[in-house]
């Protein structure tokens, strides 16, 4: 059975929508396993960040899909801190050959979230593992109106909201939770497909 963690900071709650959608597309497909690992406040001690549990998962893990706000055109500091304690698997190669992918949320349609997404790619790169696109063409340029890729980012899963300080409940667009669960479906897939 191929298994999916799915490692996140969500600040928000869109991020988190997203992660679930990408784990409800996961899900979809028979016989994976899926972990939604959600990283918080109260893992990052004196600055770093600190859960074991979490860092055996991924490394049993047959894909990691990653994910994290775009703030100022970069990842969240809580997500930095998660990576820059990942680097103790690093040094051991321990993630080699794994199945990447990453997702990132911003309020504007840009936000420099391809930024994030080299970024999330990059640590990948260094972890030597195997980074997994999208694989959606955008609704846009087909002519279509489901909204799938409507931001047209080839890289990662891009999905974006309008800025509502109001604290409402956050919500995400149709068609970035439908390109979501899409990117779910096709890591689920390709790590069922490397199982055999």
């Amino acid at each position: 059975m191929p298994s999916v963690a799915i490692i996140y900071f969500s600040g928000s709650g869109h991020t988190h929508l997203m992660a679930e959608a990408i784990a409800n597309g996961a899900n979809q497909v028979s016989g994976t396993t899926v972990d939604l690992l959600r990283i918080t406040g109260e893992q990052i001690v004196n600055g770093r960040w600190q859960d074991d549990a979490i860092l055996e998962k991924l490394n049993q893990a047959d894909a990691i899909i990653f994910g994290s706000p775009t703030y100022m055109g970069g990842v969240a500091a809580q997500f930095k801190a998660f990576v820059d304690a990942a680097s103790s698997v690093w040094f051991q190669q321990g993630w080699k050959d794994k199945l990447a992918a990453g997702f990132t949320h911003s309020s504007s349609p840009s936000g420099d979230k391809q930024g994030t997404l080299l970024y999330m790619a990059i640590n990948a790169a260094q972890h030597s593992m195997i980074w997994v696109n999208p694989g959606e063409m955008s609704s846009f340029l087909l002519g279509k109106d489901d909204g799938v890729n409507r931001l047209g980012s080839y890289m990662g899963v891009m999905g974006s909201s309008p800025l509502d300080m109001s604290g409402k409940p956050a919500e995400i667009d149709t068609g970035d939770k439908l390109t979501a669960e899409r990117l779910g479906i096709r890591i689920a897939e390709m790590a069922q497909r490397f199982k055999h």
